[in-house]
């Protein structure tokens, strides 16, 4: 076959393989999302064997150097070493994570609504009436939060302990909250709903109580720096449970336990996520949150700007592609 007819014949399938190539290098993500458009261990095949038929007839160099081009990137793309495992927990966390949290906000709203709203009743109730906080919480409960929070304290938010040892103390404490929040929905929903309205009034209530006896500037000082991660995460844990349960409720066209399968591995993925950010939040808590002696424009503007970053992450993290889970 002259070299004309050969390369006429197959020309269009090399510009495709190495267009395909390309955008590999360039975003992964989409050339993925065509792999099953293109057979690429069958084409990559095909101009392997194109290539030793050029070389074998002694066509141009042209044409040699062309193909042998596109199989130098065919090879480097065919023997790419797997990504690192933080790789694949970077992108988890940078894309994947957000995106689910997206795909389950229905879940979401209910469970932020489960949280926020008896927060804002507790706080408005023991601000209207503060002997109220007495129904909550016990005599002593109630003395610690008061040294805690103390304008003379020189650690907000705490009686003792060095930062590495309340670091450790804030992520055990953390995770446990996010976990019986996440766990409990299996009783099908109804305990995800009661931890997130138990922890809305506790937090509402500490938050009412602190205000009510003057202590309320320093305990905003305090949570404004981690609140963003934390409550977010109890939020997303929260929407886990209950999308676990909802499973069980009602599992629509699939049977029971396939869509039970199908929430727990949604919901522990969700899960995985929010403890990352429990542990994001207990850094700067243990580090950062304790500070007394910074200024309240430092704390505030500091605290503002991590809850945009939240929001935004997960408004916006991984919109722009579509990698596989």
């Amino acid at each position: 076959m002259k070299q004309e007819q050969f390369v006429a014949l197959h020309e269009k399938e090399w510009n495709v393989l190495r267009s395909w190539l390309g955008q590999l290098d360039r975003t992964p993500q989409a050339a993925m999302r065509a792999e099953h458009a293109l057979d690429f261990p069958q084409a990559y095949r095909r101009v392997c064997h194109h290539l030793a038929l050029a070389q074998a007839r002694g066509y141009s160099r042209e044409v040699t150097d062309r193909l042998q081009q596109i199989v130098q990137m065919g090879h480097r793309q065919l023997y790419r070493p797997p990504a690192p495992r933080w790789h694949k927990v970077a992108v988890f966390l940078v894309a994947d994570f957000p995106r689910l949290v997206r795909q389950q906000w229905r879940c979401m709203l209910v469970a932020m609504l489960l949280l926020y709203l008896p927060a804002v009743i507790a706080y408005v109730a023991i601000m209207w009436e503060p002997s109220l906080a007495h129904s909550v919480f016990t005599t002593r409960q109630l003395a610690d939060f008061d040294h805690m929070y103390d304008p003379a304290n020189s650690h907000l938010g705490r009686s003792s302990g060095t930062d590495l040892q309340m670091f450790g103390f804030y992520i055990m404490n953390n995770v446990s909250i996010a976990f019986r929040t996440f766990a409990s929905g299996l009783l099908f929903g109804v305990g995800a709903i009661y931890v997130l309205a138990a922890n809305g009034v506790i937090i509402g209530g500490v938050a009412g109580h602190l205000n009510a006896i003057g202590y309320g500037a320093p305990f905003w000082r305090f949570v404004v720096g981690h609140s963003g991660f934390e409550l977010t995460a109890i939020v997303i844990a929260g929407g886990a449970g209950l999308q676990f349960g909802l499973s069980l409720l009602a599992p629509g066209r699939q049977r029971r336990e396939v869509a039970l399968r199908h929430a727990a591995w949604i919901g522990a993925r969700l899960a995985m996520g929010a403890f990352a950010m429990l542990i994001a939040a207990a850094f700067i808590e243990a580090y950062w949150s304790s500070i007394a002696a910074l200024p309240d424009v430092v704390k505030y503007s500091s605290g503002a700007g991590i809850w945009v970053l939240v929001f935004w992450w997960l408004l916006r993290g991984g919109a722009g592609s579509r990698h596989a889970a």
